[in-house]
């Protein structure tokens, strides 16, 4: 099932896609076009993965990580489907990240690659946007960097787990202006799901709704005020976000 969180009416609404409509929690039945896009959870947590893609580490010509390179994201960082992220104003290159992401679904510490998957209510899609100007070393991550208000699309859709049989193989795009970017495949990662959620119960409790971002393949590119970019992973949703311009630094 295709999970969503929607304003309409004036007001926050949990939803369900149903036949192409979305059926709200009230029971209204309404159209995608009538509502804003929320992003679909509210975390307490954001873990994003650097470099998690070999390919993506050659492109920035760094060698890949030995292991798990990760930072915190606020939760003012996300925004929904058809939201707007602001490129700064002075900024020389900034770029989409088209990212597989796990929503976690209940309670999880010490939790072992075997039972990872265990943990997981379901998948969406992230766009986790890096402005290179801001990073240290060109890839390392800092808050101007990967913590800007609105610069991190995720949705439109929760879809539960049991609905991805096999999250480790789902294909991967970027499309700018309706030109495919980015291809890849989640089969690449170098530190899979499994792996990741017990890297990181090892040392933190994760709680339901936390997220990881899992990192995003090659094929990098500036993106511009006007711009619409499209990050789609098969099976888990289709995101659509527009850059706009931004007199602040």
């Amino acid at each position: 099932m295709k999970h969503a969180r929607v304003a309409y009416a004036g007001s926050v609404h949990h939803a369900v896609s149903e036949h192409g409509q979305l059926r709200v929690d009230d029971g209204r039945l309404v159209s995608e076009a009538s509502v804003i896009w929320l992003p679909p959870v509210v975390p307490s947590v954001i873990l994003a993965l650097g470099l998690n893609y070999a390919d993506h580490a050659r492109e920035l010509s760094f060698a890949p990580p030995v292991e798990p390179l990760a930072f915190l994201k606020p939760r003012t960082a996300l925004v929904g489907h058809l939201g707007q992220t602001r490129r700064p104003a002075g900024a020389v290159h900034m770029h989409y990240e088209c990212e597989l992401t796990v929503v976690i679904g209940k309670t999880a510490r010490h939790v072992t690659r075997r039972h990872a998957y265990e943990f997981i209510s379901g998948y969406t899609v992230a766009n986790d946007y890096a402005v290179r100007d801001y990073l240290e070393n060109y890839y390392r991550p800092n808050m101007r960097a990967k913590g800007r208000d609105e610069a991190t699309p995720l949705g439109p859709w929760l879809v539960d787990a049991l609905d991805i049989p096999d999250p480790m193989n789902l294909s991967l795009t970027t499309t700018v202006n309706g030109h495919v970017m980015q291809q890849g495949c989640t089969k690449d990662m170098i530190f899979d799901i499994p792996t990741l959620i017990e890297h990181f119960t090892s040392f933190m409790t994760l709680q339901p709704g936390d997220l990881i971002l899992t990192g995003t393949p090659e094929g990098l590119a500036d993106v511009k005020p006007g711009d619409e970019v499209v990050t789609e992973i098969a099976g888990v949703g289709r995101l659509a976000n527009t850059i706009v311009e931004d007199w602040r630094s």
